[in-house]
């Protein structure tokens, strides 16, 4: 088998460093051509020197100079390349025939689409593509005859327990539900009282995955699922009410698929981020991914539960959202990466993330959305909307709702 070249956007987070694990096993199968960073430039350097990356790309281009240094001190060929343009052309390289994307948040957008229209192969880690342009995305990918292998383990075990032609619409292969799992965060069965003055340390302290903070804090709040449940529509032409969410706090099973004649079909898997990448990576066959065996004779029990909407509104607010339509998921996806950072940061409270991201649904005018431009005229207006909306409750108390 021919080794094929990949580029990995999102190289220094959680993603991005468990695709390189993964690949280290597979030297024969698959060899580095670029890896990016946003702002890391001392792990980027570290990583290019390791991986034998043929290019650096740093996202903040007033780190450039600084990565430059960093490879030279190792001793690293690795051209540098800066900026956001710089994405999109690594991804068109020749040499790039993966393409990992595992940006977080709508900063992924650009390039990742520009994968699917260079005909890669794409592992989508970065569902707020798909969440706030997944129409462009569907129509990219059929164009180019280019099916999108979803990273996220939730959307990866509805991916391998989904019939092969289930683009033929859900029902016409006996489909009923998408049922997508969620641990429940750090806060399961806490009541909406008790969260007033959660810390942003307590919300990334996720009980069974290593995240980023910011992902860490959307499981936190549920928001996460929310963007989930949008991002399957797009995946897998589902309808709103064929989508549902429960919790499941050991984050054993990953997803299930209900089919019409009764039959549940799930994928299990240790919590551990290697498995889907060594899936995507290598579909349709199977990799070795170097994680740890399930051992269903040491499972005491798994639990099911329904979501509490009460106490994690923004998970109903993403149904209302897909609903809507239009350019209601990008208002969405835009405020909560505004509020998010607002909360990491410590300018507002925990509780008021889903009440501003609803705030900006309502102050942000309706539309519809045909091109690229349009998602992201949208989403830098809803961003200045939100701050706007953050700027003014910081006048009252940080744990209003």
């Amino acid at each position: 088998m021919t080794s094929q070249g990949i580029s990995i956007l999102g190289a220094t987070g959680s993603v991005g460093e468990s695709t390189l694990k993964v690949l280290q096993r597979h030297p024969d199968k698959y060899h580095v051509i670029a890896l990016s960073a946003d702002t890391n430039f001392k792990r980027l350097a570290e990583q290019c020197n390791q991986h034998h990356a043929r290019y650096a790309v740093i996202n903040d281009v007033a780190q450039a100079a600084a990565l430059r240094s960093a490879l030279n001190d190792l001793g690293c060929q690795s051209e540098v390349l800066a900026g956001c343009q710089a994405l999109t052309d690594v991804v068109r390289l020749d040499e790039t025939e993966v393409v990992m994307a595992a940006i977080v948040g709508a900063a992924g957008l650009e390039p990742t689409l520009a994968a699917v229209e260079a005909g890669k192969r794409l592992l989508l880690a970065n569902k707020e593509s798909m969440v706030i342009a997944g129409e462009l995305f569907r129509k990219a990918a059929a164009k180019n005859n280019i099916t999108i292998i979803p990273v996220d383990s939730e959307h990866n075990a509805l991916f391998q327990v989904l019939p092969v032609n289930f683009e033929t619409g859900l029902e016409n292969v006996g489909v009923e539900k998408l049922i997508l799992t969620a641990s429940g965060g750090p806060f399961l069965h806490k009541e909406r009282s008790t969260l007033a003055n959660i810390t942003p340390d307590e919300a990334c302290n996720h009980p069974n995955w290593d995240m980023g903070r910011k992902i860490s804090v959307d499981s936190a709040t549920l928001m996460n699922k929310g963007l989930e449940v949008i991002e399957a529509r797009w995946l897998f032409n589902a309808r709103p009410d064929q989508i549902e969410v429960i919790v499941h706090p050991q984050s054993i099973v990953h997803s299930m698929v209900s089919y019409r004649d009764g039959s549940v079909l799930a994928q299990l898997g240790v919590p551990d981020m290697r498995t889907p990448i060594a899936h995507a990576l290598a579909w349709p066959e199977r990799i070795e991914a170097g994680v740890e065996r399930l051992n269903l004779t040491q499972l005491h029990k798994l639990e099911f539960y329904p979501p509490d909407l009460e106490s994690f509104p923004g998970l109903g607010l993403a149904f209302e959202v897909l609903e809507a339509g239009g350019n209601a998921p990008v208002i969405f996806n835009a405020a909560n990466e505004i509020a998010v950072d607002a909360f990491l940061h410590e300018r507002i409270g925990f509780l008021q993330i889903p009440s501003i991201v609803s705030a900006a649904l309502d102050s942000c005018e309706t539309g519809t959305i045909e091109q690229l431009d349009e998602v992201l005229e949208y989403d830098r207006l809803a961003r200045e909307v939100t701050s706007r909306i953050i700027h003014l409750q910081n006048g009252f108390n940080r744990n209003n709702v």
